[in-house]
C-alpha cells in the first residue's frame, strides 16, 4: 500500500522550505545591502516565485511587531512612510498593520484603536510582479532600520475616571475649526478659532475641577503629533504653543518629523483639534500675504514664508495662553499646578536629556510683520471666570 500521506506531507514540506528560502534570500540580498543592484536581485527572487507571496507578508508582519516593540505606532510607521517613500509603499504597510492587529500580543487602548480604524483600506496597486517586489523590499528595509522610539504606554481600561471630552462639547469644537478653515476672512477665523479655545480651556477647568472633588489615579498620557515640512521648525514652535496653552508640553523630534505632547487625555484632543486648525489657517492666511506682497512688486522667500509663521506662532501662542488664563479662578491654581506637576514629571521620565534649538531663517521683517498681523486678527474674548471648587 502507497503511503499517499506521508508523501503528501514530504512535499508540503520540501515545498514550505523552498518558499521560505526564497524569501531569506531575498530578504538577506536587499535589506542588508542598500544599493540598488541588492535591490534588484532580491525582488528578482521574489518575481519568480509566486508561492512565497504568503510567507513574504508574514515576515512583514514581523517587521511590523517588531516596531511596535521599539516603541512605535500605528500612525508613526504610517507618517514616516509616508515622509521617506510613496503612497504604495502606505498602502502595503497599512494592509500589513490591518493583518497583525488581531495577533498583537499587547493590549491596547482606544488611541491605538483609533490609529488603526484611520488607516487607508485601499490596496495596494499591484502592476507587475518583479514592481511590487521591488516597493515591498524597499518598505523593508525602512522598517528593519527603524530606531527605538520612548514608550508611550496608553491606558487600557482607564474606567469611569478617564475625562474625556463630551461628545456634544467635542462637536462643537471641531464645528468651529471647520467654520474657521473654511471662511475667507482672517478676523472671523482668529474669532472663531479664540472660541474654540475658550471650549477646550474650559473643559479643561471642569475636569480638573473633577478631579479636585474626586481624586482619580489618572496620570498624563502623551501622543505623537506630525510635524511636517517645509517650514517644520516654525510648526514646531505653534504646536508647542498650542500645547503650552492648553496645559501639556511637546518635545520635538526634527530627524523623525514629530513632536511627542504629554498631557492629559482631554487637553491633548484639544491640542490634536486646535493644532491642525490653526495650521490650516496660518498657511491660507500666509498664502493670502504673499500675494499681496507680489502685487506690490516684492518678491518673497522661503525665508519669508519661514518668518511669517514664526511670528504667526508667537503672537498666537501669546493670545491663547491668555485666553485659558482667562478661565482659571484663583482656588483652582493649586489643582492646576498639580497637574503642570505631573505633566512635566511625565515629560522628564520620557525624556531625560533634551535640548533647545534657535529658529533658522527668520531675517525677514515683512514676514515677521505680516504673521504678527495675521496672529492679531484674532478676537480673543475674556470668558466670566468659571466657579472654583466646591461650588
Amino acid at each position: 500500500m502507497v503511503d499517499t500521506f506521508g508523501w503528501w506531507a514530504a512535499a508540503w514540506h520540501d515545498r514550505a522550505v523552498s518558499t521560505s528560502s526564497t524569501v531569506d534570500r531575498a530578504l538577506e540580498a536587499a535589506l542588508y545591502d542598500a544599493t540598488d543592484a541588492a535591490l534588484d536581485t532580491g525582488a528578482s527572487l521574489l518575481a519568480a516565485d509566486p508561492a512565497a507571496d504568503a510567507e513574504l507578508a508574514r515576515r512583514g508582519e514581523e517587521f511590523v511587531a517588531s516596531a511596535w516593540r521599539r516603541g512605535w505606532q500605528p500612525a508613526d510607521v504610517v507618517r514616516i512612510v509616508r515622509r521617506e517613500l510613496d503612497e504604495v509603499h502606505v498602502r502595503i504597510v497599512s494592509a500589513l498593520i490591518r493583518a497583525q492587529a488581531p495577533r498583537d500580543d499587547r493590549p491596547r487602548g482606544p488611541r491605538w484603536q483609533a490609529q488603526l480604524d484611520a488607516l487607508d483600506p485601499e490596496p495596494a496597486p499591484r502592476g507587475d510582479r518583479f514592481s511590487y517586489a521591488t516597493a515591498v523590499l524597499e518598505l523593508y528595509r525602512l522598517l528593519l532600520r527603524l530606531p527605538a522610539l520612548e514608550p508611550l504606554d496608553e491606558a487600557v481600561d482607564p474606567g469611569p475616571r478617564e475625562r474625556r471630552p463630551e461628545p456634544r462639547m467635542l462637536g462643537r469644537i471641531r464645528a468651529l475649526l471647520a467654520k474657521a478653515e473654511a471662511t475667507g476672512f482672517p478676523e472671523e477665523a482668529e474669532a472663531l478659532s479664540a472660541k474654540a479655545q475658550e471650549l477646550m480651556a474650559r473643559h479643561s477647568v471642569d475636569e480638573a475641577l473633577l478631579a479636585a472633588r474626586t481624586p482619580a489615579a489618572e496620570t498624563p498620557d502623551a501622543c505623537r503629533i506630525g510635524v511636517e515640512p517645509p517650514y517644520e521648525q516654525a510648526k514646531a514652535v505653534l504646536l508647542d504653543a498650542v500645547a503650552g496653552a492648553n496645559h501639556c508640553r511637546a518635545v520635538w523630534n526634527e530627524a523623525l518629523g514629530f513632536s511627542t505632547v504629554v498631557g492629559f487625555a482631554g487637553d491633548l484632543e484639544a491640542v490634536e483639534l486646535l493644532y491642525t486648525s490653526l495650521l490650516v489657517q496660518a498657511t491660507t492666511a500666509m498664502t493670502r500675504a504673499e500675494a499681496a506682497q507680489r502685487a506690490g512688486g516684492r518678491k518673497r522667500t522661503k525665508t519669508f514664508r519661514q518668518s511669517f509663521l514664526a511670528s504667526y506662532a508667537h503672537r498666537v501662542g501669546t493670545r491663547l495662553a491668555a485666553v485659558a488664563e482667562a478661565q482659571v479662578s484663583g482656588d483652582l491654581l493649586p489643582v492646576l499646578a498639580s497637574r503642570a506637576v505631573a505633566v512635566t514629571d511625565r515629560t522628564d521620565r520620557l525624556f531625560p536629556e533634551t535640548t533647545t534649538t534657535r529658529l533658522r531663517g527668520v531675517s525677514d521683517a515683512a514676514g515677521w510683520e505680516e504673521g504678527a498681523r495675521a496672529a492679531d486678527d484674532a478676537q480673543v474674548r475674556a470668558r466670566p471666570h468659571l466657579p472654583g471648587k466646591g461650588s
